[in-house]
């Protein structure tokens, strides 16, 4: 491959005017809630089915595997399709997936098989993927260019906004008041535990029904509604490869990071039930309200970072907050009870700046390679698929969910690096000092 294109999004006067471009505007930005729903319902999804089919937490963290896979395998067939057929039809068919994905919770609880929860779960991810390629730059140009960002970040707002309310409500929906141990259920008849499978298995029928049909209404509306074309004016960089993208040191090291941020994250959010529940000896419903408080300091943690980078510069701040997030994470592993709760809380607050902060000094000055180089970014978040089951190996191996924790402390350890060392451009420094 000898070269790659740049992008440049291009729409017309009217929605740069933003005129009767509301209605489009709260479409787009009702994907963001949508998908920060579902995907935090996966911290109650996995001790719920954890329980209901005695899963070991390696097993359990499948879900996790299976969700970030598809955002790794779709990542850059969801641009070309958007690319040749529009960002509207990439939109539409992310809803069908995420619809189809949803509903087929229904005969995956009905058949009471593991695998099939995988499997809907993986086709849910896929339709995600279209809408979070999409979601971003609709947003940016549905309305006036200056105003952009404040539209982004609203639109943003909205996912945390998911990341408050999901577990609350799946907890309220999916928990039930079981209290079979382990040993209880290893000594039921068969016909009597595939029963209490089924039950199990049937609460996520309802909350997954609904979703279902909301995203499938979402689809009629993006089908019936004007929305702007974006064009991508594309033209020819030369030297962009990967070879050459990976030439830039602060880039291979914006990958790395990013694997195991998005590694950590995962553990410490989609396992926030599981960990609390052991750790603190809280029951499921309760822990629900807690990972809801996590998702919120989450949420709040952004915005404030986003206020201290005023104030520190982005690597200074990223390096600060990782080691704080390492400590806290150390205290989760070794405390008992409600501090470790509030010790993860505190984990959750401190991590929400890594993401885009890792994202954008590993783009910096990346000039061609900057498109190339983002895809790489984007598609190391498949640490969310590989890192959450080496958590899970470690706690089985260990009995004890709460050793498991030491992953996660070692993926803050590696962001720290990066925070201090890694973020630095060294590559280009380099050129331009051969080329002067």
């Amino acid at each position: 491959m000898s070269h790659s294109t740049t992008t440049n999004f291009t729409t017309s006067d009217a929605a740069k005017s933003g005129k009767g471009y509301l209605f489009p505007l709260i479409l787009v930005t009702s994907l963001f809630f949508f998908w920060g729903f579902v995907h935090n319902l996966d911290p109650v999804l996995i001790p719920h089915l954890r329980k209901a089919f005695q899963l070991s937490v390696f097993e359990s963290t499948l879900v996790d595997s299976s969700v970030f896979i598809a955002y790794f395998l779709l990542a850059l067939p969801a641009g070309y399709i958007m690319r040749k057929y529009g960002y509207k039809s990439g939109i539409i068919l992310g809803l069908i997936l995420f619809a189809i994905g949803c509903l087929l919770f229904i005969p995956a609880a009905n058949t009471a098989k593991y695998v099939f929860f995988l499997g809907a779960l993986f086709i849910i991810a896929c339709g995600l993927t279209f809408l979070e390629t999409a979601a971003n730059p609709y947003v940016t140009v549905l309305g006036p260019p200056e105003t952009a960002t404040q539209r982004l970040n609203f639109s943003q707002s909205f996912n945390g906004l998911a990341a408050f309310l999901a577990p609350i409500v799946g907890g309220k929906l999916i928990f039930t008041e079981s209290t079979y141990t382990d040993e209880q259920l290893a000594k039921m008849l068969p016909a009597a535990k595939q029963a209490y499978v089924l039950q199990e298995a049937s609460t996520v029928k309802a909350p997954y029904l609904i979703l279902g049909i909301l995203i499938i209404v979402v689809a009629i509306l993006f089908i019936f509604t004007k929305l702007p074309d974006i064009k991508e004016e594309e033209h020819v960089d030369e030297k962009s490869t990967f070879g050459h993208v990976l030439g830039h040191s602060h880039l291979r090291w914006a990958v790395i990071g990013q694997f195991f941020y998005v590694g950590a994250q995962v553990c410490v959010l989609s396992l926030f039930i599981s960990f609390i529940t052991s750790s603190a000896g809280l029951t499921q419903e309760q822990a629900a309200w807690y990972s809801g408080a996590a998702g919120l300091a989450f949420m709040l943690g952004r915005f404030a970072g986003t206020f201290f980078m005023k104030f520190v510069a982005p690597h200074k701040l990223l390096m600060l907050y990782a080691l704080i997030s390492a400590v806290l994470t150390l205290v989760s592993i070794f405390a008992t009870g409600m501090i470790t709760v509030y010790a993860l809380i505190g984990v959750a607050f401190f991590m929400s700046i890594m993401f885009p902060t890792i994202f954008s000094l590993g783009i910096a000055g990346l000039g061609k390679d900057t498109k190339l180089g983002s895809s790489l970014i984007v598609m190391s978040i498949v640490g969310g698929a590989f890192l959450p089951p080496v958590l899970g190996l470690i706690s089985d191996a260990t009995h004890n969910i709460q050793y498991g924790y030491i992953v996660p402390f070692v993926c803050f350890l590696v962001v720290f690096y990066f925070g201090w060392r890694g973020w630095k451009p060294n590559h280009v420094e380099k050129e331009v000092a051969l080329t002067a």
